[in-house]
This record gives structure tokens, sequence and C-alpha cells, in this order.
């Protein structure tokens, strides 16, 4: 998700066309060809600007409202319903069968193309976590460009978010506390639990919110093409 204001103009965007099967946009004004995944001005005038991205989650609804339970949702466009231009609800299932570029076709690091993984992106250094490993593991506990970080997994078995570990100048370590419905986390610091939006909820540290991290949810082959020299998080021995 990307601000549209660029150079104090804003810029109104449209679908021109797919590259690496990540959407191409195209500004009204100015003509310029931006890339999704990354924001970036590929094509024109603003070649090589950056979009601003905007902080969000990709969370399940039921966890969305139960955090923002006077949350508005988004109603289709009428006009874009009548023309049938909506994806229909099984998009995702087609696209899985749409082959992936040449050069991606194949396993890497141990993941198949189309592996789902949530890759972050700090400092100059990239890591991606497949979705099953966080689902078999959760919290994680890892270091991204030297910030300290933890990955969770929601109470949905979906939906993910990260969050800097660091309080006070001090690195907090998590673990599950079993049996909460929605999740809690436990901190070994000391004792107090804290929510999946990263909100401390009791004990001494009640009140305090953990830094967001942005994640992005994408298919390996992708997620590698943009970010060539990613490391993979993998479940140390136990």
């Amino acid at each position: 998700m990307w601000e549209t204001t660029v150079d104090g103009h804003v810029l109104h965007f449209h679908l021109a066309g797919i590259n690496n099967q990540n959407f191409i946009m195209k500004d009204e004004e100015t003509g310029s060809w931006w890339q999704q995944v990354t924001g970036e001005a590929i094509l024109g005038p603003l070649t090589g600007h950056h979009l601003k991205t905007v902080p969000h989650d990709e969370i399940s609804f039921a966890i969305w409202k139960r955090e923002k339970p006077t949350g508005r949702v988004l109603r289709p466009d009428s006009r874009v319903e009548a023309k049938n231009e909506y994806a229909p609800a099984n998009w995702e299932e087609g696209m899985n069968r749409v082959p992936v570029p040449a050069q991606a076709n194949k396993a890497d690091q141990g993941l198949e193309p189309r592996t789902l993984v949530v890759g972050v992106s700090l400092n100059g250094a990239a890591k991606a976590y497949p979705l099953t490993t966080i689902q078999k593991q959760s919290p994680i506990i890892d270091s991204v460009g030297g910030v300290s970080l933890v990955i969770v997994l929601g109470e949905d078995n979906r939906s993910v978010r990260a969050f800097e570990r660091t309080v006070d100048g001090r690195k907090i370590e998590f673990f599950a506390k079993p049996g909460t419905l929605p999740l809690q986390l436990i901190d070994a610091e000391t004792g107090s639990l804290w929510n999946f939006s990263g909100r401390a909820i009791a004990g001494s540290l009640a009140g305090r919110q953990l830094k967001n991290i942005s994640v992005l949810e994408d298919y390996w082959f992708d997620w590698k093409a943009y970010n060539t020299n990613t490391a993979v998080y993998q479940i140390g021995p136990r």
C-alpha cells in the first residue's frame, strides 16, 4: 500500500499491465509506470522515484473486526461490478496455475517457486519466512538488518505480524501463552502479557506498544526476484 503524493502532487493510478506476475501501475498525470511490489517508477518522467509506503496489515477479517469494531469496509463500486471487472473469487486459484518466469521455475534454497513467504526488509537486508515454518514455530525470535524482531502468527493460523522486540533498550524474549484465545504472548523478562497487536495488556509493561515492522506476503519466486540476496529463515535443530 502506497501514498499517492509524489513531490507534493497527488497522482491517480490505474492498472497498465503485469510484469513478472506483478502489477504495473500508470499514473494519469505524468504517464510514468510504477512497479507494484517496490513502489518504484520504472518508466517515464518520474523514473527512479519511490512511493512512500503506508503501514498496513494482511490479516483475516475476523481479527481486524475484533481489533477495529467500528471500522468501515470498502463497498464494491457498482460501476465496476456492472462491467464485471472485479477479479473472480477464485482468482488466486487460477493464478496458481499460471507458469512462473522461466528463470524462477525451479526450487531455490529448498523452496518451490510458489511457496508463500512472509518477507521482511530492513536496513538493506532481507529475509523470507515460509508461512508453513511460521505455522510450526510462533513466535519466531530473530533479527534482520541489525533489528531484533518477533514474528507472530495469529490464532487464525494465517495472519502474520512482526514487531521490533526492544523495549527501553532491552531485547525482550516472547513465548505464546498456552490456551489463550485471542492469542496472547508472555515475555520472559517481566512476565507481562501482550496481544496480537503488539500491546502489553497486563504486567509491569502494561500499556507499552511494540513498534510494528512491515511484512510482505508473497510467492517465493517474486520475493526472490526483488530481493536477490535474501536469506531464508529455517527452524534449527531441536
